[in-house]
């Protein structure tokens, strides 16, 4: 997501401009809803996605702090497992215990090679009849191939991603907000639950999720254009309540804020969740899954490195690939930094050595050649109100 901290305000034009340079990427079914809304058009994942709207990035990002904001998020992958077993089948998958799901609940996990490797952060949502994961759009193939793979007899593997949109309204408004829109019971859903609903006359399932640090809602559908009738329906309900659309930019800072780890930038197959701070995501005990004798070890011996959460001293901001120094010694590198329009400042992820990971430390940051003071913080840098 290179380039996503400049402020621009592009009219249509530019927006179709970014099109006629990169056609040949996929467009999710709300595409010319953002023309319309004369978005910032650039390519990620294989999409040609929203980056920001003429508002601008810090003015998206404040908006779901303080209400609320409402995104695209239909480039996501779906995978869906059925069949004899499929949940058994899938939790010897994944680090964190999802047999246990109640269902109608979700649950964050990742998904590991044999060494211990990431090979996706996912998130599973356990339905009466079938389980789905949804999967980050860059990693739907890897992660299929893998899956049916190593899926077995019994489950069947079926890719939707093609058939699922997805919107998420995000913020301390979005759940009264869609609740005026629904004749389901917002209130009733439990954070990282679901149910089958409905917003605004189309059916979806409505989950309690987000990648934002905020409150909020994520509607799958399935039909494009009724993706296309609600994002017009939430638009309208919401113009004269702050609701606006938000791009990957915002989503980028809001995650960042939030301490929420970003696939290829702070985790990968050449990190393991232990040294990315998801100790939490692995479930080792009285289980046995894909990687779990590495981890066990990693459990048992410690790791050589941990993600950490740092905040700048001064007004320079950071970026991914920045060196990380202690008393002249390089002892980590920045895996995602931007600036914090929540905090007026820099803020930033690094890998740090695990000696030196510890939270109140004074770092420097080496920025153009130059070495800016830092401080290693707590996550998540922003906490929700409650």
């Amino acid at each position: 997501m290179a380039g996503h901290g400049c402020r621009v305000r592009p009219g249509r034009n530019l927006s179709a401009l970014y099109a006629e340079f990169v056609t040949g990427d996929k467009r999710t079914a709300l595409y010319e809803e953002h023309l319309a809304a004369g978005a910032k058009m650039v390519p990620f994942a294989g999409y040609l996605m929203p980056i920001e709207y003429p508002t601008g990035i810090v003015a998206e990002h404040r908006a779901v702090r303080a209400g609320m904001g409402m995104f695209d998020l239909s480039h996501m992958g779906e995978l869906v497992v059925a069949g004899p077993g499929s949940l058994e089948a899938v939790d010897r998958l994944v680090t964190n215990q999802v047999s246990n799901l109640e269902m109608w609940q979700a649950r964050y996990t990742p998904l590991c090679r044999d060494d211990g490797g990431i090979i996706d952060d996912v998130l599973v949502y356990r339905f009466p009849d079938h389980i789905m994961l949804v999967v980050n759009a860059s990693n739907i193939e890897k992660d299929e191939a893998w899956l049916r793979d190593r899926l077995g007899q019994g489950p069947v593997l079926r890719n939707v991603s093609d058939d699922v949109s997805l919107i998420a309204v995000q913020g301390p408004r979005a759940s009264e907000f869609v609740q005026r829109l629904s004749p389901a019971d917002i209130s009733s859903i439990a954070y990282y639950h679901f149910i089958d609903g409905e917003v605004a006359g189309v059916p979806c399932v409505i989950s309690r999720t987000g990648y934002t640090g905020e409150d909020g809602l994520e509607l799958y559908m399935e039909r494009p254009e009724r993706a296309r009738e609600l994002w017009r329906s939430l638009a309208d309900a919401g113009r004269d309540e702050g609701l606006i659309p938000v791009g990957l930019g915002a989503r980028d800072t809001l995650r960042l804020e939030a301490g929420l780890a970003l696939y290829g930038n702070d985790i990968s197959d050449q990190t393991t969740p232990l040294e990315a701070s998801l100790g939490w995501t692995v479930k080792l005990q009285n289980r046995e899954f894909t990687g779990s004798d590495v981890l066990a070890r990693q459990r048992d011996q410690g790791v050589g490195r941990k993600l950490m959460a740092f905040s700048m001293i001064d007004r320079s901001i950071p970026r991914p690939h920045y060196r990380v120094y202690l008393d002249g010694k390089e002892i980590g590198e920045v895996t995602s930094g931007s600036f914090s329009p929540t905090f007026n400042k820099g803020i930033g992820l690094a890998y740090i050595e695990a000696e030196q990971a510890k939270v109140g430390k004074a770092v420097d940051i080496e920025i153009r050649g130059h070495r800016h003071p830092a401080e290693i913080v707590k996550k998540p840098i922003y906490s929700r109100p409650g």
